[in-house]
């Protein structure tokens, strides 16, 4: 909005272009955008941890280290992003131009998985392994930078596309935004895995990290090719200020005053806060005050968030280490991270519509902060069982006496491969196991024939994986259970408990936990070094216990609060001290009348005489 269009002429002109079905067109364009990046940045990062450890030859603790740096930097920059937006750029261009910074990272991961680029002597393996680290590295930071800039953005966009008679369709609209989000991950966990299964080369056939980047970087061309398709139908606000710089300068001036009559000459305030009331408003006081009220909360969450994303990085790495023929179905070892979005669009509505009811009829009180509780609880169950699994890993393969690091062959069944001798040649097959690595000797004295298959000598090095995959599902059906009761009300409880104006606020303290989760995981992977990796589930889910017992009690001492009542006591009191300001300039204008009559008077004697 200019600053010289008048605010309600502007809420008119929202929702007013095209419609179908009662919806702006524009937001379908919205929508299909965010199909498409969703689809991008889950598809590369169901991979990325594999690609670290397969291509790039990093052994598990600098693999998991690296992707938690990144998931971690994913959930820094919507700070930015909402800083940019709101402050400079506005929404439009923000997402217009961090896309175009998005794209180019994805790009550039899809350049660096080219083994070919590097191998001079087409071994299959990259001969300057630098360019590969680099190139991914570029290209991860742009990827971060650019969705996590755009994320506060896209469903503000949209939400600013209805007009104030289109309540209900801006309802259905984040639903379907929503849904979306969850589309994108599901099928892109599904088909990138498959992709990065395929063999590819030039001059050698390796796994093709290179289609399974390749394929979200083309996404995300299209979701920004899509997004500018609809410039022309969208509703685009000017940048009106970012309340998240007020709220830092508000708290910044109090924290300065206070320690500026940090003496016991003068008097204390009930609130260090308060100690802001020099220069800003005693309304947005007592709104930062409710919100640190709640960011307070906050302060145990980042470890649920340390276990939750380690659904990437070391539970992946575990499967890889598992069994998944299912039959008629193999799953790759990425793939299993799909479990977690089929089972949210299972469980919260049945969460919704059959658990939590149930619980209320039983008479029991299970308030937000509780049901948060038991979401850490399940976190912390579902390592308690990746750790038992991992037993289960570690006693059959010392039953089977292995020392050997298994390879990228964790993803053949069956191989089949020709020998040729001029006009002559001897096609042999051989099934491979999950995990399993054969030496193959062919002797010089081959006979070329229909037996000549007998003549080749296979020696099973590393036998395949016997813990099957299937022992990983009851870990994420605790892992996204804990995700249901501890995300979902998380988000619903700190609304609820915030002014209207400080939803940004909380959106970036919430996603700072997550963040700050990640980064958990990168201390414990590069310095505590824990050789046994289910001791390392059990110690993860030991600190959630104790942060959990934290909670518990931080929020025993909670009181909620309703912030409408008390922004309208703010209101009111505000109101009244305007009408008694009011009085008294008409009571000073009234006075300044008469003396202004009387000055005029005096004046006019002294003419006279």
């Amino acid at each position: 909005m200019a600053d010289n269009e008048d605010p309600k002429k502007e809420r008119k002109n929202r929702g007013k272009s095209k419609e179908v079905c009662g919806y702006p067109i524009s937001i379908f364009f919205i929508v299909v955008n965010e199909f498409c990046e969703r689809f991008s940045y889950y598809g590369m990062r169901a991979v990325l941890v594999l690609y670290f450890k397969f291509f790039l030859r990093w052994d598990d603790d600098l693999s998991t280290s690296i992707y938690h740096t990144f998931v971690a930097l994913c959930y820094l920059t919507p700070i930015l992003g909402a800083i940019v937006a709101d402050s400079w750029l506005g929404k439009f261009k923000t997402i217009i131009y961090l896309s175009i910074v998005y794209a180019i990272g994805q790009v550039a991961m899809a350049v660096s998985a080219i083994h070919d680029i590097t191998d001079t002597d087409r071994d299959g393996t990259p001969d300057n392994m630098i360019f590969h680290v680099v190139m991914s590295m570029v290209g991860l930071f742009l990827i971060a930078l650019g969705t996590g800039g755009i994320k506060p953005c896209v469903a503000a966009f949209g939400g600013d596309q209805f007009g104030d008679h289109q309540e209900k369709q801006r309802r259905t609209f984040f639903s379907v935004f929503y849904l979306c989000i969850n589309g994108g991950s599901l099928l892109s966990t599904i088909i990138t895995p498959i992709l990065r299964a395929q063999e590819c080369g030039i001059y050698s056939q390796q796994k093709c990290y290179s289609l399974a980047f390749g394929v979200p970087a083309a996404l995300m061309v299209v979701a920004l090719v899509v997004f500018i398709a609809g410039s022309g139908m969208y509703y685009k606000a000017e940048p009106q200020g970012n309340i998240m710089l007020d709220v830092s300068k508000c708290i910044g001036f109090a924290i300065k005053n206070r320690y500026r009559h940090r003496s016991k000459q003068f008097p204390k305030r009930k609130h260090w806060m308060d100690w802001a009331e020099e220069k800003y408003d005693k309304l947005l006081i007592a709104q930062i005050k409710m919100v640190l009220k709640v960011l307070f909360l906050y302060i145990p969450l980042p470890v649920f968030w340390t276990l939750f994303d380690q659904k990437g990085s070391r539970w992946t790495l575990q499967a890889t280490t598992m069994d998944g023929n299912f039959g008629l179905l193999v799953i790759q070892p990425d793939q299993m991270q799909t479990v977690n979005p089929i089972l949210i669009l299972t469980l919260v509505p049945i969460m919704d519509s059959v658990v939590y009811p149930l619980i209320k009829k039983c008479g029991l009180n299970f308030t937000p902060l509780k049901r948060m509780t038991v979401g850490m609880v399940m976190a912390a169950i579902a390592f308690f069982c990746a750790a038992v699994v991992q037993l289960q890993i570690d006693v059959s393969r010392k039953q089977e006496h292995i020392d050997h690091q298994v390879g990228d062959h964790i993803f053949l069944f069956l191989t089949t491969f020709t020998l040729r001798s001029g006009s002559q040649s001897c096609e042999f097959s051989k099934e491979f196991g999950y995990g399993s690595s054969y030496a193959f000797f062919i002797p010089s004295t081959l006979v070329f024939g229909p037996t000549c298959q007998e003549s080749i000598t296979v020696i099973e090095e590393i036998k395949p994986n016997s813990v099957h995959m299937a022992l990983q599902i009851p870990q994420y059906f605790f892992i996204t259970a804990g995700e249901v009761m501890f995300s979902v009300t998380g988000l619903e409880f700190s609304y609820s408990q915030a002014p209207s104006n400080m939803k940004a606020v909380l959106q970036a303290g919430w996603l700072l936990t997550v963040a700050i989760g990640n980064f958990i995981v990168l201390i414990v992977a590069e310095a505590a070094k824990i050789p046994l990796k289910w001791a390392e589930y059990v110690l993860f889910a030991s600190l959630l216990i104790a942060m959990c017992v934290l909670f518990s009690i931080m929020a025993y001492f909670y009181t909620y609060i309703d912030p409408t009542e008390i922004e309208a006591q703010f209101k009111t009191t505000t109101n009244e001290d305007d009408e008694k300001h009011k009085n008294g300039e008409i009571q000073m204008l009234k006075k300044g009348s008469v003396n202004q009559k009387d000055h005029f008077n005096k004046d006019k004697k002294q003419t006279r005489l």
